[in-house]
């Protein structure tokens, strides 16, 4: 049987590691929440904070356990050996979901669009639903829903278009080499200026941007609020289609002339 000093021992250090666990985990979990608080308070994401506040408290949790451990004599240096090369075996096979992982971060951290922007990203178009730490959800204009990974985002080009309050509707109108430009000119003006959707500022633009093959080109190039742009850029398509018809403005289609020679 084991002498009385050294069941004592044995009990004195068991309930001196089981302090350090209990008191530990209890000061790790508190310090997990005042770091949620304080991030949350100083304008970082939510999300971000409660990520960040997790992992810091899994890292102390870790700290806690090892120094339990050794407190109870049990040789630690060979578990936290086994632990690193086990982290770096997983890492290794995560590494596309880790990649992911940090776009997420990223993503969440830079804030270069939110939940209800319609935004251009990982070759995708449309509205985003959701941001996780791995992907994020986007809904297209005909009700699709889209998983798009965080890497392919933040490794592309992002436009957003919701960022800004207005947007310039951008379009080509072509007419014959015949017509007469100055009228042309007009109509396009006039058209412009009487939709009320259009701002006064920045002024629109009406202009020859190009004597092509077959057609002479006039840009139009009106400034509209964010949420009126498809219907102007519709509705401005059909009003010169429409007007030129009934002006005898030509809208031509491409074509090619052939001069046939004789030879004497």
């Amino acid at each position: 049987m084991p002498e009385p000093t050294v069941v004592r021992e044995l009990v004195t250090n068991f309930a001196v590691a089981a302090a350090i666990l209990i008191l530990g985990l209890w000061l790790a979990k508190r310090l997990k929440n005042l770091m949620s608080k304080v991030m949350i308070k100083r304008g970082v994401d939510a999300m971000l904070a409660s990520f960040m506040s997790s992992i810091a408290y899994i890292l102390a949790a870790a700290f806690i356990v090892i120094a339990a451990l050794g407190h109870l004599g049990i040789q630690t240096t060979s578990l936290v050996a086994i632990i690193g090369a086990a982290g770096l075996a997983i890492g290794l096979a995560l590494q596309g979901s880790l990649a992911n992982f940090a776009s997420g971060v990223m993503i969440i951290a830079f804030r270069p669009f939110k939940v209800g922007d319609f935004v251009e990203a990982g070759g995708a178009v449309g509205v985003v639903e959701g941001i996780q730490i791995f992907s994020t959800q986007m809904k297209t204009g005909d009700n699709k829903t889209i998983i798009i990974p965080n890497a392919n985002i933040t490794n592309s080009n992002i436009t957003n278009y919701s960022t800004k309050d207005t947007r310039r509707v951008d379009l080509v109108f072509g007419i014959g080499y015949d017509d007469d430009i100055k009228k042309a000119k007009q109509i396009l003006e006039d058209i412009v200026t009487n939709d009320e959707r259009i701002l006064k500022d920045p002024a629109p633009v009406v202009a020859v941007s190009e004597l092509a093959d077959s057609s002479v080109n006039f840009i139009v190039r009106p400034w509209v609020n964010a949420a009126d742009y498809w219907a102007v850029y519709w509705d401005l398509t059909e009003t010169v289609k429409l007007v030129f018809d009934k002006e005898g403005i030509s809208i031509p289609y491409p074509q090619q002339d052939v001069h046939m020679h004789q030879a004497a």
